[in-house]
């Protein structure tokens, strides 16, 4: 089928449309780029929202309660759920979808799990294309849950509107909370499995650290939440909302917006590279490097054609 009628099914509800269109994008098939080139044409201002954390902390199972409040306010909910891939097959467990089984038959839900494929910074390459295409079928959030992070993988800040930060009680110290480079990103905090555990200190240390930040005209909103239970969801919901309201109202959305759009033009240009990297004049050149002929940033030029 052609992707511009894949694209009127899919905008009629159609599913099997909608799950061809991401994976051509996914699988870079030569038909990526107009659907890219459409989805861009046709895409509404969804609200982009990343659940990032560390491992364990419960991202999925909070992204699952999320998506049951947002369908009770009957908005339609977009998800690309980012699990780790082995280092070995490049599989994954894409164990996400398990979590979020509940919503797999509701038709104003669609949950696209991937595999980051070894990719750095808690998402995958293609992370950005099937958010675009989401956004374009009209689902209004779209949540991008990455993996499990640590302090430096914070790439969801370039592509979300609003970032959540997951920790848990007893998550790190005074210390960890200061250098931890995820809590820089934070638009809302989520403490998490908070049942299981005072969330006191946790809470104390974020409100130091916060006091310590530069002056900025949104405060993140620190909200104790119990995700298998359902606590804490909807003030969860509400704190990323007033944060959207804060966005439109401010310049602030429209700086994050240039952001975005900046990182994927940085990105389409990247696979661009990568692209001539794989062509047929690279093994002469490697060849010619090797040799000491050339040199690496000479070969550059001449693969870039610069």
């Amino acid at each position: 089928m052609d992707p511009t009628d894949l694209w009127d099914e899919a905008r009629r509800g159609d599913r099997r449309a909608l799950a061809r269109l991401l994976r051509i994008v996914e699988d870079r098939h030569d038909e990526a780029r107009p659907v890219l080139a459409d989805a861009w044409r046709r895409r509404p201002p969804s609200h982009l929202v990343g659940i990032t954390g560390a491992p364990g902390s419960g991202k999925s199972t909070l992204t699952n309660a999320l998506i049951a409040t947002w369908r009770a306010l009957d908005r339609r909910v977009g998800v690309v759920a980012v699990d780790p891939s082995s280092p070995f097959t490049g599989g994954a467990l894409l164990g996400d979808r398990i979590r979020m089984q509940e919503h797999v038959g509701d038709p104003d839900v669609f949950i696209r799990s991937m595999s980051s494929r070894g990719r750095l910074g808690g998402l995958a390459d293609t992370t950005a294309a099937l958010v675009t295409v989401l956004g374009a079928a009209g689902f209004d959030p779209v949540v991008i849950e990455t993996v499990g992070v640590g302090q430096s993988e914070v790439e969801v800040v370039h592509h979300a509107d609003t970032v959540v930060v997951v920790l848990t009680p007893g998550w790190g110290d005074g210390v960890q909370a200061d250098k931890a480079g995820i809590l820089e990103i934070a638009d809302v905090f989520a403490i998490n499995k908070a049942d299981r555990g005072s969330t006191t200190d946790t809470r104390r240390w974020l409100e130091s650290m916060l006091e310590m930040a530069p002056d900025t005209n949104w405060e993140p909103p620190i909200v104790d939440t119990v995700a298998t239970e359902g606590t804490g969801i909807d003030e969860l919901a509400d704190a990323i909302d007033r944060h959207r309201r804060h966005l439109i109202t401010t310049d602030e959305g429209r700086r994050r917006r240039d952001r975005r759009v900046r990182g994927y033009v940085e990105a389409a240009v990247a696979e661009g590279m990568r692209r001539r990297m794989s062509g047929p004049d690279l093994d002469g050149v490697l060849a010619a490097v090797s040799s000491g002929a050339l040199d690496p940033w000479t070969a550059a030029d001449q693969l870039l054609g610069s």
